[in-house]
């Protein structure tokens, strides 16, 4: 199917959902997300027309109590993830695009929350400079919550700043609490460890 010249609207309802934490690669269908201080990034091949987003939350995380990394959910495992993805597909890094948006202050998370929409965005673009990617459009920090759909097949963005009402907080507020909490998560004496060889 052809989504390019669909409204907005319509290319929501057809658009693949990119949870926190998650990344999705695809060369068809729409993607979309829904952000309050997580960023996510679109990242774009012309030639191929092929593209992704990730959504993230934090730009990177340490190690647990246990010593084992909690790198899963973090921005520079998503942006590593979705780069490798890409370049699994046939993309190549120097002719990849971006487009990164989020990093808002819609909720009182407490102190400290305030510079987490900053630290990701701040992440977002570094990693973005340090990698050679050029940033070609983005919408960072403010008040508002943000809808974002993508399409993979064209690099084309939407962004709509949404003003966070409480329904719109709250729903962001609980995906963010989620979030948060598998990255906090330490592993439990019942988790079985997988050894690789």
């Amino acid at each position: 199917m052809e989504y390019a010249g669909l409204p907005p609207r319509e290319l929501e309802r057809l658009a693949r959902n990119v949870q926190p934490g998650a990344w999705a690669v695809d060369t068809r269908q729409p993607l979309a997300t829904l952000l309050g201080s997580c960023v996510a990034v679109c990242l774009y091949d012309p030639l191929l027309k092929i593209g992704g987003m990730n959504h993230f939350m934090l730009p990177d995380m340490g190690r647990s109590r246990n010593g084992d990394v909690d790198s899963l959910l973090s921005g520079d495992f998503a942006m590593e993830a979705l780069l490798n993805a890409l370049l699994g597909k046939g993309a190549k890094k120097v002719r990849l695009q971006a487009k990164a948006f989020g990093g808002g202050t819609i909720i009182d998370a407490g102190e400290g929350s305030l510079s987490i929409g900053l630290r990701n965005a701040g992440f977002a673009k570094e990693w973005l400079q340090r990698e050679g990617i050029p940033l070609v459009s983005s919408d960072f920090l403010g008040p508002w919550s943000r809808k974002i759909i993508f399409l993979p097949t064209n690099g084309e963005a939407f962004c709509k700043r949404m003003v966070t009402n409480m329904a719109t907080a709250e729903v962001i507020a609980r995906e963010e609490r989620a979030y948060a909490e598998t990255l906090r998560r330490t592993p439990q004496a019942s988790d079985k460890k997988i050894e690789l060889f």
